[in-house]
């Protein structure tokens, strides 16, 4: 797709290409009279059903929590839907904690929290979020977390493209109940739950050369033991996350926020029986907002 920068979508002017992804772009959007910042996400597809994206995107934008990123607006040009949303200066936290990198169990423990109270706010309201992964998570102006592309994938299948989901990037994460095309919450606990994972050993559990390779696996494979990367990590810790892993979703636990809170638990002792020490919080990583609004290092990317 052409780039859109100086065009307006809505009362936004596109500035800057802030990422792109297999089926978007995101860019920093001016409002043409406030002045105000915004990322303007546009969806690379021609809909075929206008009324369906209206309809899943006033979901989307009802949708008001302290931990989810906020639609300010939508729409349609020229056949391409477009969503306005708040501006994370900060980036993902895949970006914050590149692939292969190991995350102090603390800090995991604050961010699950805060992304299972945003995944159980959405349950309540009875959304599946569907694409839960470090990519779809930002870090927002007051360095807290946000969880973002709610209802994305269920917008790009109103559209031609009914296949939001051919990319290896996502299937890594991906419910095996949710590949066979029956999402539910316990979907979003069970990507979370492989964030988790991720985390703690510095790699996905389930790994491959395509799609296809990786959706067989997470369909049928039991996930390595987390000691056998990670030998220091408390069986309790360990429990926790292959219980959210489950194949069977009846197995996981009730409900996201019940394994946020099992997992708290689980880090509060080490092996050894000891309380685990703080690892650093999210302030002391980040840095200082320059004025422009922008951050100095790595403009935010798409999956």
């Amino acid at each position: 797709m052409a780039s859109r920068i100086g065009q307006q979508l809505g009362n936004y002017q596109l500035i800057q290409l802030l990422g792109k992804g297999n089926f978007a772009e995101v860019y920093l959007g001016g409002h043409i009279h406030l002045g105000t910042l915004a990322a303007v996400k546009v969806l690379n597809t021609h809909l075929m059903d206008v009324n369906a994206f209206r309809t899943e995107a006033r979901i989307i934008a009802h949708l008001i929590h302290p931990h989810i990123v906020r639609i300010l607006e939508f729409g349609i040009e020229d056949q391409a839907p477009f969503l306005v949303m708040d501006f994370a200066p900060y980036g993902t936290l895949r970006q914050r904690h590149p692939k292969g990198t190991m995350v102090p169990l603390l800090m995991v423990v604050g961010y699950v929290k805060q992304v299972a109270d945003a995944l159980q706010y959405a349950h309540d309201e009875r959304l599946v979020h569907r694409d839960v992964k470090p990519e779809n998570i930002l870090v927002g102006r007051r360095n807290e977390v946000l969880l973002s592309d709610f209802g994305i994938a269920l917008l790009a299948q109103s559209s031609h493209d009914q296949q939001p989901y051919n990319t290896a990037g996502t299937m890594l994460y991906m419910a095996p109940e949710q590949i066979r095309g029956r999402p539910c919450p316990a979907s979003d606990q069970y990507s979370l739950g492989i964030v988790v994972y991720e985390w703690v050993c510095g790699r996905c559990p389930f790994m491959g050369t395509s799609p296809m390779e990786v959706a067989l696996k997470q369909l049928s494979e039991p996930p390595q033991l987390l000691r056998d990367s990670v030998p220091s990590i408390s069986p309790a810790v360990e429990q926790v996350v292959m219980r959210v892993l489950a194949k069977d979703p009846e197995e996981r636990f009730e409900s996201v926020q019940d394994f946020a809170a099992a997992l708290e638990q689980a880090s509060l002792l080490d092996d050894s029986g000891l309380s685990a020490q703080p690892a650093p919080s999210i302030e002391q990583q980040l840095p200082p907002i320059p004025p422009s609004g922008l951050p100095d290092d790595t403009l935010p990317t798409l999956p």
